[in-house]
């Protein structure tokens, strides 16, 4: 590993990647693939945002939710799993997720592809140009001879509203490492943290509200999905209150209960306060200034993740504001290495739609799974948005609780699936499913959506019996009549 602090000469490599999260690992895997030297520069921990304070440590905080949830509704098992969950133990195995905040199986792993690392904060100082400042201030000049990427993600937003500073809220990374479960917990928030975060917490015990500006949870799926959700978190005792806005906070005692203010004049106590309400680029000290670009904002990005007016610079992941996912940052990470590649070593780019250089998958073909109870899952369009595109299309509905295999899941089992068929080609927009068990039937869906796979050649794809995958059968029966 390569120790940015000591020495002050002119480096020079291949690629410099700004930022060691899964985007950037994934990228200057891609470029030392394709023989390129290497050079990455992180400020925290190698990893980035999705093993220490997002995916891993939320997912393995879920898991036991949910598994205890699922049992519970299998006869002969139930009566087994009704006492509380061991808090315990579901935050010691989400430590051992999170490498227990540690990272040296990551740099291990970068190291092992040739990709050199260096610690410090990484700003751009010219075209071609990194200054790396190190922990003790010293600073590192980097050169790429072909590329720069900026990997470096986003950032929880929390509002500047009177009292924030001494309320001391909590974002994403606090409520997926904290070490105990407040007893009461506001949450701020119907997105994809907020409900994923009112569903582990309430189950270790926290007394939860959830206060929702708009009308429903999650937003920006189809609309059965957050009604969903929304039961069965009010079910498992969580409040959820919509149409509501924070407007300020008052915490008299550093470790007293937090009092929200609302709009509508009522205050709620609580112990801790989540703000789960939207992301920010972490570009405002990135030094984009001295190549033109406007700090603090999201960069603009071709389907090759180049930066529009650039031929050098590389935006991948969240930065670029496309499909804000670790499973998508990765996947633009893999084009955008191919495409550097190819532009190294100036053979032809393929950046025609669903070509080898370009993230076509990022307009019509985004998957992601909410490990809620129920799941909610979705790839592509929904009704609205294909509507608003202008397709000619149908929704074919399915009650997922029809299905041999759901009643075999789950006694009592409820949930839905949707799929938009473009009725002018006959082929797949968006599909989305909300049930217990569902998050590892989305792939086929995205299959079917990303490959543009024809509804009569879908026909044929047999789902085995008694699965609840039987019910994409179900779905063409309806839409075929």
């Amino acid at each position: 590993m390569t120790d940015a602090g000591k020495n002050s000469e002119r480096s020079a490599y291949d690629v410099v990647v700004i930022g060691a999260g899964p985007v950037g690992e994934n990228v200057a895997d891609r470029a030392r693939a394709a023989g390129l030297s290497t050079a990455v520069v992180e400020s925290e921990l190698v990893g980035g945002e999705c093993s220490y304070w997002a995916c891993m440590p939320s997912k393995a905080l879920l898991r036991p939710v949910v598994a205890r949830a699922d049992a519970r509704r299998v006869p002969g098992l139930s009566a087994a799993v009704q006492g509380p969950l061991d808090v315990e133990a579901v935050l010691a195995h989400r430590d051992e997720e999170a490498s227990h905040w540690k990272d040296d199986g990551q740099v291990a792993w970068l190291e092992s592809v040739g990709a050199d690392v260096h610690r410090g904060t990484g700003r751009l100082t010219g075209p071609r140009e990194v200054t790396v400042t190190a922990p003790d201030g010293t600073e590192h000049r980097l050169t790429a001879r072909h590329a720069v990427a900026v990997c470096t993600g986003s950032r929880a937003v929390v509002p500047s509203l009177p009292g924030v500073e001494e309320a001391r809220p909590w974002t994403s990374r606090e409520a997926t490492s904290a070490k105990e479960a407040p007893g009461r917990l506001v949450i701020v928030g119907g997105g994809v943290v907020g409900v994923e975060m009112a569903t582990v917490w309430q189950a270790l015990g926290s007394e939860v509200t959830l206060l929702i500006r708009g009308s429903g949870l999650l937003p920006k799926m189809e609309p059965f999905a957050g009604e969903l959700v929304a039961d069965a978190l009010t079910e498992a005792g969580a409040r959820i209150r919509t149409g509501v806005s924070v407007t300020a906070f008052r915490r008299p005692a550093p470790d007293g209960p937090v009092t929200v203010e609302l709009d509508d004049g009522d205050r709620i106590e609580a112990d801790e306060i989540l703000f789960a309400t939207g992301r920010a680029p972490r570009t405002d000290d990135l030094g984009l200034e001295t190549i033109g670009l406007e700090p603090g904002s999201w960069i603009t990005v071709d389907d090759s993740c180049r930066v529009e007016g650039t031929d050098w610079l590389y935006a991948v992941g969240d930065v670029n504001h496309r499909a804000l996912l670790t499973h998508q940052g990765k996947y633009q990470a893999r084009i955008a290495g191919a495409a550097i590649a190819a532009r190294t070593g100036k053979t032809p780019l393929d950046t025609a739609p669903w070509g080898a250089h370009a993230a076509t998958a990022d307009h019509g073909a985004v998957p992601q799974v909410v490990f809620t109870d129920p799941e909610a899952a979705s790839v592509g369009l929904t009704l609205a948005e294909a509507e608003r595109a202008g397709h000619r299309v149908r929704a074919v509905d399915h009650d997922l609780a029809a299905v041999a295999g759901s009643g075999l899941y789950a006694d009592g089992y409820r949930g839905r699936a949707r799929m938009i068929v473009d009725l002018d080609r006959e082929i797949l927009l968006g599909v989305t499913f909300v049930g217990p068990g569902i998050g590892e039937l989305l792939h086929s869906a995205t299959i079917a959506v990303a490959g543009e796979v024809p509804i009569a050649r879908l026909w044929h794809a047999v789902p085995a019996y008694p699965t609840i995958s039987e019910v994409w059968l179900r779905l063409l029966e309806a839409f075929r009549g």
